[in-house]
C-alpha cells in the first residue's frame, strides 16, 4: 500500500530532507508540501493525502485553529514534528487532544543530517500512523464515580494498577484516569513519550483528575489515590517495600526500541505484586507490553486490553489478545469501571 504524505513545515531544508527520506521507501510517496497552515489547507483539498506531517511551530503560530477545523471537516492522520524542546510540550499535548496521532523528532538538516539516527524512525512512524483508526470514539470522561463494595472471601487486595500505552495513549490514559476515584489503588504508567514532555503530561493529567498525578521519582512510595508516570527516557519499575511498593527508575538500554518500556514495568509488577495487581494495555503500535501482560496474568493479576474499535492503533493490545494474555478485552470507556469493580470485590 502506497501512503501519500503532505508535509507542512516552514523550512525548505526540512521539506527537502523529508522528500529524500521518502524517496528511499517504496511504501511512501510525497504528495506535496506546504510552508504554512493556509497553503496546507488548500493542498489537502486539492491532493487528498493519506497523512500529513505537520511542524508544531505552524500550530503555535495558528493557535491550533487549523488542526481543530481540519479534524472536524476533513479528518486524516496527522503526525506532528517538533524539536521536542520542553517549551513545545503544551502545544503538542493540545494537538494530540485535538486528534493528532503521533509526534516525531523533526529531522536534522545540513551537516547534522549525516548523524540523524531518528530519520529512519520517521518513516516507520508515518507508515504506522497511516493505519490509525480515526473513528475511535472521542469520549468526554464523566466525573469520578463511587463504586459498590462487596467483600469476597480469600480475595487478594489490589494494591497496584499498571497502565501501558503508546500511539494514541495520551488521550486514552486520560480517559481511564479521569474516571478513577480517590479511593483507587496506586497507579504506575509507562507511555512512550519524549523526556521533555512527560512532566507536562503528568501536570495535564493532574489538572483533570480526582487522583494526584506526578512524574515518578526514584524511591517514591506508591500510595492509593496517586498515579506515577514514567519520566520520558527512563524505565519505571516497582519494588516491594514492606507491605507496600516504591517506584524504581533506571537508565538501562531500550527494550522493544523504547525507554520507558511497558514490558520492563509490567515484568516488575508481576514479580513484586503478582495477584495484587491489575495490568492494562492501551492503544499503541508495536508489541511492547504484550508479552509481559502474560506474565501478569500467570502471576494471578487481572489483565485488560483495550479493544480494537476504541484504539487509535491496535498494535500492542491486539498482540496481547492474539497471544491469549488478556483476561478481558474492553472498550476504553469501560476500563475504569471494570478496574474499580474488581477492586471493590477484593475489598
Amino acid at each position: 500500500m502506497m501512503i501519500r504524505v503532505l508535509v507542512a513545515d516552514g523550512s525548505a531544508l526540512v521539506r527537502k530532507r523529508l522528500k529524500m527520506l521518502f524517496a528511499d521507501d517504496r511504501r511512501i510517496e510525497l504528495a506535496g508540501s506546504a510552508m504554512n497552515a493556509e497553503i496546507a489547507r488548500r493542498k489537502i483539498e486539492m491532493l487528498d493525502p493519506d497523512l500529513m506531517l505537520l511542524d508544531v511551530e505552524l500550530l503555535q503560530r495558528d493557535g491550533s485553529t487549523f488542526l481543530r477545523e481540519l479534524m472536524q471537516a476533513q479528518p486524516l492522520p496527522v503526525v506532528l514534528m517538533s524539536d521536542l524542546a520542553q517549551s513545545r510540550a503544551p502545544a503538542i499535548l493540545e494537538a494530540l487532544s485535538l486528534g493528532a496521532v503521533d509526534c516525531v523528532t523533526r529531522p536534522q538538516v545540513g551537516a547534522a543530517a549525516e548523524a540523524d539516527d531518528g530519520a529512519g524512525e520517521i518513516v516507520e512512524r508515518v507508515f504506522a500512523a497511516a493505519q490509525a483508526n480515526l473513528q475511535a470514539p472521542q469520549v468526554t470522561s464523566p466525573p469520578p464515580m463511587e463504586f459498590p463494595r462487596s467483600p469476597v472471601e480469600n480475595a487478594s487486595d489490589v494494591s497496584v494498577i499498571a497502565i501501558g500505552a503508546s500511539t494514541g495513549g495520551t488521550e486514552a490514559i486520560k480517559e481511564v484516569i479521569c474516571q478513577l476515584p480517590q479511593t483507587a489503588p496506586g497507579i504506575v504508567i509507562s507511555q512512550h513519550i519524549p523526556g521533555s514532555f512527560s512532566r507536562a503530561f503528568a501536570e495535564r493529567l493532574d489538572q483533570n483528575t480526582a487522583i494526584i498525578v506526578c512524574e515518578a521519582s526514584d524511591g517514591q512510595p506508591i500510595l492509593p489515590g496517586h498515579a506515577y508516570l514514567a519520566p520520558g527516557g527512563r524505565h519505571l519499575r516497582i519494588r516491594r517495600n514492606g507491605a507496600g511498593f516504591r517506584c524504581q527508575l533506571d537508565d538501562g538500554p531500550q527494550v522493544n526500541r523504547h525507554r520507558p518500556s511497558v514490558d520492563v514495568m509490567f515484568r516488575s509488577v508481576a514479580e513484586a505484586a503478582g495477584a495484587q495487581a491489575i495490568g492494562v494495555l492501551l492503544t499503541g503500535m508495536g508489541d511492547d507490553g504484550s508479552e509481559s501482560l502474560g506474565l501478569l496474568k500467570a502471576a494471578g493479576a487481572m489483565t485488560i486490553a483495550q479493544d480494537e474499535a476504541s484504539s487509535v492503533v491496535w498494535g500492542m493490545p491486539g498482540e496481547a489478545v492474539r497471544r491469549g494474555h488478556a483476561c478481558l478485552v474492553l472498550p476504553l470507556q469501560q476500563i475504569a469501571d471494570k478496574i474499580m469493580r474488581a477492586v471493590s470485590r477484593c475489598r
